[in-house]
């Protein structure tokens, strides 16, 4: 129960993440350069493909897992501020090492409505650059939202975002950068 308690607060970043190791990714993904393709299930075990939203802003966010504090509060904000993304033709897509039924049990328990993408495979997550956490056993997703404009390139990267901040921060710039 006490690790439990340790990598719930390590997720939420509270406390610095001892015993947590990050390893380090090969991609480094800079505004400008063409977002990878992916095609990945969704809780509803449907694929999504990047090219689906081909003309749409689409925010990419990495999470560690489902159900955890700070993914939860993650999830929430993005949901809280799904109609704005719309309003901006925007749409958004979770992405951890989770299954899709986990995604799904997610989504029903959460009220989540938007797109969680399974990816245990870590095919989405190397493309991108996202680098692996572990801890004793457990292996999770470094929190990272890639921005990827309609033209299908990356138009801005988030490393190690703050869960409370991270779908404001988006917005505003999806905002910033439709006004050019």
């Amino acid at each position: 129960m006490r690790n439990r308690f340790k990598v719930l607060v390590g997720l939420l970043g509270l406390v610095p993440w001892y015993g947590i190791t990050a390893n380090a990714a090969d991609v480094d993904l800079q505004p400008g350069a063409k977002a990878p393709a992916f095609r990945l299930p969704s809780q509803d075990g449907t694929p999504v493909s990047l090219s689906d939203y081909r003309g749409k802003w689409v925010v990419l966010y990495f999470y560690p897992k489902d159900k955890s504090s700070g993914c939860t509060i993650q999830a929430h904000e993005y949901q809280s501020n799904l109609s704005k993304f719309e309003e901006h033709h925007a749409v958004v897509l979770g992405v951890s090492l989770d299954t899709a039924e986990s995604h799904k049990s997610f989504c029903t328990q959460d009220g989540l409505t938007f797109k969680l993408l399974a990816d245990p495979d870590r095919q989405a997550a190397t493309a991108y650059g996202v680098p692996l956490m572990t801890f004793k056993d457990m292996k999770f997703d470094e929190r990272d939202t890639f921005l990827i404009s309609p033209k299908g390139t990356i138009a801005q990267v988030w490393r190690k975002v703050d869960p409370q901040k991270d779908s404001t921060i988006v917005l505003a710039t999806i905002d910033s950068q439709s006004k050019k």
